[in-house]
């Protein structure tokens, strides 16, 4: 009896240890098989890089959603925006970033900047990423935008959106003061309808009747519609003291300074003086003011109308138009700079720069986006959306400035010099164009 206990016992042991060895290892091989999926399920790591743009307020809002739309749309890149205070200051920290070697994989650019980086090989040229992309089609770009991304036959950034600055009114304020916005086509008699449109109680002015925005931007237009050129025909001499600077110059400096039908915001953080000048506008503290084509995202179009910008009596206008490009610093890893073209190919599409600009009121970088169908049918609710596209039509491109900036620093402090300190024209310009030739001198050297 013991006997046969003990055999009995011996027997469920072994068949114990064999189920527990034929469980271990079928459960070792499922653990394996879990471990190794199969090489067609692998999911590959998305590449997360950094966009560094300028924009705030609601376009800021737009670019973000941008973001978003992109990043949920496919599952290689993931684009984390990082906003900066405007564009000079986007610059300032691209360049401290190049120098610490942190830069982002992509960065929105003013057009003078990106050219002076591109010039000192600190930006990707994109030559290769187009050629291996299918179907983009290089030749829909408009080329006054695209061309600006251009050193050479090298393309260093895309056009991101096209800006010109146009005017912009209330309808209420010219029709108190029987204004007819049509004598808004040149500046002359925009001075005149300012004068009509202030409003003052003694010395003090309750409603401007317009309102430059800060800045030598305006007055570059106001110039060159007058006739101005930065520099000679011959690349040697720097013309910023010519009669068509002074005099556009100093109609303006008239306007703010002793007239007082013209008015400046000035300083702050960031793009405060913009929406300090476009607020006095909604507020009707200004019957008007000169801005850009993507500010028409802030503005209430039941209460403004766009206008184009006009030139003078004896000139046709020929304000700037001028793109905001997108570009790969060099110094990012090859990885990062295949995931930023990635993300540079979906914001240029015809469709999302179509949408870009029905948003903001920039102009779209893509010829075909004016047949998405979604664009022509805002156009016909929405016309101030073509009056940027209007004037970019014959609008001058950016200069190419030779010194690398310098003669456009010039333009700026004389800018200031005018609007703000109310110091002559003559006196301003003389002085820059002083400073703007030594740099140009080395140049030419």
């Amino acid at each position: 009896m013991k006997t046969s206990k003990m055999i009995g016992i011996r027997l469920l042991s072994i068949l114990l240890l064999i189920t527990l060895f034929t469980g271990c290892s079928t459960g070792g091989e499922q653990s394996s098989t879990e471990a190794k999926p199969s090489e067609g399920n692998v999911e590959k790591e998305r590449v997360e890089i950094e966009f560094w743009y300028g924009l705030g307020g609601q376009l800021g809002e737009n670019v973000e959603d941008f973001i978003q739309q992109f990043n949920e749309s496919q599952d290689e890149v993931t684009v984390k925006g990082v906003a900066q205070g405007n564009y000079d200051e986007t610059f300032q920290a691209l360049q401290a970033g190049i120098a610490a070697n942190d830069a982002p994989a992509a960065v929105l650019l003013t057009h003078d900047t990106m050219y002076g980086l591109a010039q000192r090989e600190l930006l990707t040229p994109l030559s290769s990423f187009i050629e291996r992309t299918e179907d983009f089609n290089l030749d829909d770009f408009v080329p006054a935008f695209l061309n600006q991304g251009k050193i050479g036959d090298e393309l260093y950034s895309l056009p991101l959106f096209g800006t010109t600055q146009v005017l912009y009114y209330r309808h209420d304020l010219f029709e108190k003061a029987g204004v007819n916005p049509d004598s808004l086509k040149t500046w002359e008699s925009l001075y005149e309808a300012a004068t009509m449109l202030t409003e003052k109680d003694g010395s003090e002015v309750s409603v401007y009747g317009w309102e430059p925005m800060w800045g030598s931007g305006n007055m570059i237009d106001a110039a060159l519609s007058g006739g101005a050129k930065y520099i000679s025909d011959d690349g040697k001499e720097v013309l910023l003291d010519s009669p068509e600077w002074i005099e556009t110059w100093e109609f303006f400096r008239k306007a703010i300074h002793e007239d007082k039908i013209m008015r400046i915001h000035h300083g702050g953080q960031g793009w405060e003086y913009w929406y300090n000048t476009i607020d006095d506008v909604m507020q009707g503290r200004a019957a008007g003011y000169t801005g850009s084509s993507g500010d028409q995202g802030d503005l209430d179009f039941s209460i403004i109308t766009a206008y184009p910008q006009p030139g003078w009596e004896n000139h046709q206008a020929a304000p700037h138009a001028s793109a905001q490009t997108i570009s790969i610093p060099a110094i990012v890893s090859d990885e990062e700079k295949e995931a930023a073209f990635k993300w540079m190919e979906f914001f240029t599409s015809a469709e999302m720069t179509a949408e870009w600009s029905m948003r903001t009121g920039y102009i779209a970088v893509r010829q075909s986006a004016r047949d998405v169908e979604a664009f022509q049918a805002f156009a016909k609710e929405n016309p101030q959306i073509l009056v940027p596209l209007q004037q970019a039509e014959t609008a001058t491109p950016p200069f190419i400035d030779p010194t690398g900036g310098q003669i456009y620093d010039a333009l700026s402090i004389a800018a200031d010099r005018v609007q703000i300190e109310g110091v002559s024209a003559e006196v301003a310009l003389k002085d820059a164009k002083e400073e703007a030739q030594k740099a140009l001198d080395k140049v030419n050297q």
